[in-house]
């Protein structure tokens, strides 16, 4: 029976489980396996990044379709316009996706910072929008009227009343034709739920409250800038789990975009509910967390804000959204391989019996040889009594390591073999014999830099082998990352437990998948232990359904991550070689030779080679 790992919980369609493989649900239905084989087959190990730009353009066509739906539905008048937060993922290879897949839409970028600023106003068609929010200075509030005046459709989002008063400085220095647009962000009484609640209510780190909105609106008039004054601007969290802070928030922000109306800003048309739209991350029913659709999302949305309009007899504004992580998030998988299973040793073979064994050894070993579905239970707990005796007994100097060895892969196999014959094994029981038989995987990939929000935030990814699925997998299992950082772990959790099969890795490559990692990881991932962003490559389909691998960035080598720390790689490479040539240890046939390794090893990234299969003839 086939282990989908909770596919239909998380996976929206886009992965399907194909015979024994994870396959990818469009055009030819190629499997991950086939496509991670095809890369390594050019030479290229490690963990890898696989991108889909298909999945952008479903998430991006789905945001604007189900608005659309809404609109029409309840005849609203106003438009409907996204714009994608860099903040979530800047990497070239998923921006110049986004911006390829969404070219229909006028979709267009958020940043927050000078350099995100700079991506915006190089890869924005002219004419889609750009929104600019966080902290500003002088300079960057510079940059977007240079912006404005190549004639990009730049709005720059007010987080406090300095930088109102630093846009009419700058607008008086410049003297250009074009200013850019301006929102004004709201801090609403509102706030969010979860990890992220703190970017609403009153002690959010962004926004004007309702004394400062006020004083804005003021400066703006006394400048003649209400012409430019076109938006307000909320966002109460990331990964929005549940509707009602949302519904809260929008009769808020509605209420003080009609107040701004009434009060005179004759040019106000578009109110933007910043980002937060949630995606499911669980792998199982009793820790699903997001409580709405998108489809009752876009209809409290364009609902809500149309009723405040009736009400307060205004027209209908155009709603933007900053969505990132629900455009993003499922774009991306990393595959790990597996490395090594730690506890492979308690297998039957490993036993070093003797020819006069302990009495406890060789009645565990005749219970391991007699147990049954009728007598299970009884030669399990004598099993676990009889391993506590004899680790007394080594504690005390009464039976060597060869002794203490058997008894650990007898009482294992011994629990195994229990749990397969017991079916009314009570939970608080299983859990206790998982936890002593939990197999320890080795995967060749660092949690800090692939999977940063789990080990800062414990959020957990959706996580699965990508073949063997039509073999039930029988190893309760922890992840052990290559970190030389005990914090590298994803453990075993008996309320969302992750079984992976019995592999021998000598002899049969087994790769773990990742999903949903394309939102905020890669930007968030550390170089701890100097391990990088995996080789990375974007999987693309052509006319005939077949995938194309596209725009290879492989892990950057050893050499070039030491330079980005600063390192002189001109001294290391001198001093290496010199090392090398002065030592008397080594002949001079020798020293060429091991010059010319080293060389190899630094042009290589710092990932484990994973052992190759000996099954080649």
């Amino acid at each position: 029976m086939e282990k989908n790992y909770g596919i239909d919980i998380w996976g929206d369609g886009n992965f399907i489980i194909k015979n024994s493989t994870v396959n990818i649900n469009y055009a030819k239905r190629p499997s991950l396996l086939e496509i991670v084989s095809n890369v390594r087959e050019r030479g290229y190990k490690g963990p890898l990044l696989l991108r889909f730009p298909h999945l952008i353009k479903k998430q991006i066509d789905t945001l604007y379709n189900e608005f659309h739906r809404a609109k029409k539905e309840f005849d609203y008048k106003g438009s409907f316009q996204a714009v994608f937060p860099l903040k979530v993922n800047q990497f070239p290879n998923f921006v110049n996706s986004l911006i390829e897949v969404s070219k229909e839409y006028n979709y267009g970028l958020e940043a927050g910072s000078k350099a995100e600023l700079i991506i915006a106003m190089t890869h924005t068609p002219l004419g889609a929008p750009i929104t600019v929010n966080g902290f500003k200075d002088k300079e960057m509030i510079s940059l977007c009227f240079i912006a404005a005046n190549m004639g990009h459709n730049i709005t720059i989002t007010i987080e406090g009343l300095g930088e109102l008063e630093t846009i009419i400085e700058v607008k008086q220095e410049f003297n250009m034709t074009v200013v850019p647009k301006i929102g004004v962000r709201i801090r609403l009484h509102s706030s969010g739920i979860g990890i992220w609640a703190k970017s609403g209510g009153y002690s959010s780190k962004f926004g004007l409250t309702s004394t400062e909105l006020l004083e804005a609106y003021d400066l703006i008039k006394k400048h003649n800038l209400l012409k430019q004054l076109w938006m307000i601007h909320f966002h109460i969290g990331s990964q929005m789990s549940q509707i009602n802070p949302l519904k809260k928030a929008l009769r808020e922000a509605g209420n003080i975009y009609a107040e701004l109306k009434k009060r005179g800003a004759f040019a106000l048309s578009a109110i933007n509910i910043g980002g937060g739209l949630a995606i499911e991350y669980a792998q199982h029913q009793q820790t699903k967390e997001v409580n709405y659709t998108l489809v009752e999302f876009a209809n409290d949305v364009v609902f809500l804000i149309k009723e405040i309009a009736k009400n307060k007899k205004i027209d209908e504004p155009d709603i933007f959204t900053e969505s990132g992580r629900f455009i993003a998030a499922s774009h991306s998988v990393l595959i790990a391989p597996v490395l090594e299973l730690f506890s492979q040793d308690y297998q039957e073979k490993s036993l070093r019996l003797k020819e006069k064994n302990p009495p406890l050894i060789a009645e565990l070993y005749a219970l391991w040889n007699s147990i049954n579905c009728n007598n299970a239970r009884e030669y399990l707990h004598d099993a676990l009594d009889h391993m506590e005796s004899l680790l007394t007994l080594f504690d005390l100097g009464y039976i060597d390591l060869e002794d203490r060895s058997n008894c650990e892969i007898l009482v294992n196999l011994i629990i195994k073999k229990s749990i397969v014959l017991l079916s009314d094994i009570a939970p608080s029981e299983l859990q206790r014999l998982q936890n002593k038989i939990q197999e320890r995987y080795l995967v060749n990939f660092s949690a800090f830099q692939s999977l940063a929000d789990f080990w800062g935030l414990k959020q957990h990814f959706p996580m699965m082998p990508i073949d063997k699925l039509n073999t039930s997998p029988t190893n309760p299992a922890t992840l052990w990352d290559i970190t030389c950082d005990s914090d590298g772990e994803i453990s075993f959790e008996d309320k969302t437990p992750l079984y992976l099969h019995n592999v021998d890795v000598t002899k049969d490559e087994y790769f773990l998948a990742f999903f949903l990692t394309g939102a905020y990881q890669e930007v968030l991932g550390m170089k701890h232990n100097l391990f990088t962003h995996p080789t990375e490559v974007v999987v693309n389909f052509d006319k005939n359904g077949d995938f194309q691998l596209e725009k290879l960035i492989e892990s950057q080598n050893i050499i070039d991550v030491l330079e980005d720390l600063d390192y002189d790689r001109n001294y290391l490479d001198k001093r290496l070689k010199h090392q090398i040539e002065a030592s008397s240890l080594i002949n001079s046939t020798q020293k060429e030779e091991l010059l010319g390794k080293l060389y190899l090893y630094l042009s290589e990234n710092s990932y484990l080679k994973t052992i190759q299969a000996h099954n080649e003839n």
